[in-house]
C-alpha cells in the first residue's frame, strides 16, 4: 500500500505530508483548492510525464516521494524488475520508495536513492497503483480500451504478447521482402550488366595487368637507347681492352708480384680483387639480361599497345582504374546472379510468409477463446457490482467480431448496456451518461482489482454526477473494496466520504499574496464539519452529517 507520500513545491503545495492507512481513504475540500494537484503527484510517482510548469513559482526545483509497502504477492515481481536494473532490494524488508525531482531543466527519478528511468519508474509504479484519472472514464467508450480491460480481467498476457511478436516479425518479413524486390535489377538494367559482362569478359584483364603492360611498352618503345647503353656498358665493364675487367687484371698480376715478397701483405688485397671481379661478371650479366629483354619486335609491341587500348577503354567505361572494373564485374556478377535465383528466393519469403501467418492465425484463436470463455463471467460479475451500485435491472454483455489478426488477436469487441429493464442493450458509446459512466467505471475497476489484485486503486472524482441513494451505494463499495485493498478517492459526495476509514481535506489560503494548498487528515470534529460543508452548511447539515457517519 501507499503508506506516505511527500511533496514539495508543486503547483501551489509548498509542502505537503500525508500518511495512508489501509482500506478506505477519502480525499475531499472546495472546488480548486488542490485536490487534483494531489492525483497529479500521485500519477508522477507513476511514471508519468512530466509539465515543468508544475515547479511552484519563486522554487528551483519541487519533489514527490511515495513510499510503499509491497504485498507479498508482488514480492517476487517487484524484486524481479529491481534486480534486472541491479537495484538493491531485500524481500525481507519489501520496502520502495519511488521519487521524482523535476527542476527547470532536468528531471531526475529514483527508486531507494538509486537513479532510475522514467519507464522502470512507471514500470514498478503500474504493479502498485491502479490509477483511474478524470479522462479513463471517456476511454471507457473506445472499443480498444474495452479490449485491454476483457485482457486485463482474462490474464491474456502471454497470449497477446505473442500475437504482437509474430506480427512485428511478419511486418519485418515482408519489409525484408520489399527491400529485396527493390534492389532486384529491372530488365533495363539486366541488360546493362549483361552488357557490361560481355565487354569485360571479352578482354578479361588480370588484377595488375595495365601496370605491368605499361612497364613492358616503356622499354619496348626504347629499345634501341637501352641496348645500345647496355653494349657500351659491357664493353666498358669486360669487352673492350681496356675493360675494367682488364684493368682489374693488371692489378691483380701487380699484387701477385708484391706476394712474392710478402705473401702475407698481398692475401686480402688478391681476395678483394677477387670480390670485385665477380660484381664486375655478375653486373655484366645483368646488363646483357636486361638487353635480351627490351629486345621486343615491332609485332610484340603493337600486341601490348592493343592491349593497353582495349584495358584503357574498360577503364573510362567502368574504371577508372583496373581494380574498379574488376570490382564492377563482381558486382554485376552477383546482381545477374540474384535476378536469376529470386523465384528461389519469393518461394522462400511466401513460405516464411505463410508460416508466420498460420501461427498468428492459431495464436488469435487462442486469443479469441481466453476472452470468450472470460467475456461471460466478466459481463456477469461488472453487472453484479453494477446491481450494488443502484443498476438493479441493467444488463452488460460483450459483443464480439472478428477481424483480420493483428497485435491484439482477431476480435473486436464492444460492451453492450441497457440501464433498463425492456430496453434493448446498445453499444456503450452510444447510450451511456456521465453518471452511468461513473458507475460503470467503478464496477469495473472492482472487478479488475479483484482479478489482479493491485495494491493500490485511486480514484478521482468516480463519483461525479451522482447523488443520493446511488451516492450511498458507491460509497459501500468503495469501502467494499477497501476491505481487500488500499483505496484512494478524491470526492464531492458527503455519502461516500462518510463511509471512509480516513478523511483527508484539502484547503487552499492566502498569506502575503502568495497562495497556499495544504492537506490534513481530519480527526472525527473536523470530519463532522467538512461533511456539514459538502451538504451545504448550517446546523442542519451539521445534523445530518452527524446522521451519515454514525450509520456507516
Amino acid at each position: 500500500m501507499l503508506s506516505f507520500i511527500k511533496i514539495s513545491n508543486y503547483a501551489l503545495i509548498e509542502r505537503a505530508e500525508l500518511e495512508f492507512g489501509p482500506g478506505f481513504n477519502v480525499v475531499t475540500g472546495e472546488s480548486g483548492a488542490g485536490k487534483s494537484i494531489l492525483m497529479g503527484a500521485v500519477e508522477l510517482l507513476l511514471g508519468g510525464r512530466v509539465d515543468r510548469s508544475v515547479v511552484r513559482t519563486g522554487a528551483d526545483r519541487c519533489e514527490v516521494t511515495g513510499c510503499f509497502d509491497v504485498p507479498p504477492h508482488l514480492v517476487k515481481v517487484i524484486a524481479g524488475l529491481l534486480m534486472e536494473a541491479g537495484i538493491p532490494f531485500d524481500p525481507a524488508q519489501p520496502e520502495l520508495q519511488l521519487r521524482r525531482v523535476i527542476g527547470a531543466s532536468s528531471v531526475r527519478n529514483f527508486i531507494n536513492d538509486t537513479p532510475v528511468s522514467a519507464r522502470l519508474l512507471g514500470s514498478i509504479g503500474e504493479q502498485l497503483i491502479d490509477l483511474h484519472g478524470a479522462n479513463e472514464q471517456l476511454s471507457l467508450l473506445v472499443p480498444a480500451r474495452q479490449l485491454d480491460m476483457l485482457d486485463r480481467y482474462a490474464g491474456t498476457d502471454e497470449p497477446r504478447a505473442l500475437c504482437a511478436k509474430l506480427c512485428d516479425d511478419l511486418a519485418a518479413l515482408r519489409a525484408e521482402r520489399d527491400e529485396f524486390n527493390r534492389n532486384l535489377p529491372d530488365e533495363a538494367e539486366v541488360s546493362r550488366l549483361e552488357l557490361l559482362l560481355e565487354d569485360i569478359d571479352k578482354i578479361d584483364p588480370a588484377p595488375g595487368e595495365d601496370e605491368e603492360l605499361s612497364a613492358k611498352h616503356k622499354l619496348g618503345s626504347n629499345s634501341r637507347q637501352v641496348l645500345e647503353t647496355a653494349g657500351y656498358l659491357t664493353n666498358a665493364l669486360t669487352e673492350s681492352e681496356n675493360s675494367l675487367a682488364d684493368q682489374l687484371g693488371s692489378v691483380y698480376r701487380q699484387l701477385l708480384n708484391l706476394s712474392r715478397i710478402d705473401e702475407k701483405l698481398t692475401e686480402k688485397l688478391l681476395l678483394d680483387c677477387d670480390t670485385i671481379q665477380e660484381s664486375i661478371n655478375a653486373l655484366s650479366s645483368d646488363i646483357s639480361d636486361l638487353a635480351s629483354r627490351v629486345d621486343l619486335d615491332a609485332e610484340a609491341l603493337a600486341a601490348i599497345e592493343n592491349r593497353l587500348s582495349d584495358i584503357f577503354t574498360l577503364k573510362r567505361r567502368y574504371g577508372p582504374s583496373l581494380e574498379q572494373v574488376l570490382d564492377a564485374r563482381d558486382e554485376a556478377r552477383k546482381r545477374l546472379k540474384d535476378f536469376t535465383d529470386a523465384r528461389k528466393h519469393r518461394e522462400e519469403f511466401d513460405r516464411r510468409e505463410k508460416e508466420l501467418e498460420a501461427d498468428l492465425k492459431t495464436a488469435a484463436e487462442t486469443l479469441s477463446k481466453l476472452r470468450r470463455k472470460a467475456a461471460e463471467k466478466f459481463a456477469r460479475e461488472v453487472q453484479g457490482k453494477l446491481g450494488a451500485i443502484g443498476f438493479s435491472r441493467c444488463t452488460l454483455a460483450v459483443d464480439f467480431s472478428e477481424i483480420p489478426p493483428c497485435p491484439s488477436g482477431m476480435d473486436r469487441i464492444e460492451f453492450m448496456f441497457s440501464a433498463n429493464a425492456g430496453e434493448n442493450s446498445q453499444p456503450l458509446r452510444r447510450i451511456a451518461s456521465s453518471g452511468e459512466l461513473s458507475r460503470l467505471m467503478l464496477a469495473l475497476k472492482t472487478v479488475l482489482a479483484d482479478a489482479d489484485a493491485i495494491p493500490v486503486v485511486v480514484f478521482d472524482e468516480i463519483d461525479s454526477n451522482i447523488g443520493g441513494e446511488t451516492a450511498n451505494r458507491v460509497g459501500d463499495e468503495l469501502k467494499n473494496l477497501g476491505r481487500h485493498r488500499q483505496i484512494l478517492c478524491i470526492s464531492h459526495q458527503a455519502q461516500v466520504a462518510a463511509r471512509a476509514d480516513r478523511h483527508y481535506c484539502v484547503v487552499k489560503h492566502t498569506e502575503k499574496g502568495r497562495t497556499y494548498s495544504e492537506s490534513v487528515r481530519l480527526d472525527e470534529n473536523g470530519r463532522e464539519l467538512e461533511i456539514a460543508r459538502m451538504l451545504g452548511g448550517g446546523e442542519s447539515a451539521l445534523i445530518h452529517a452527524r446522521s451519515i457517519l454514525t450509520a456507516r
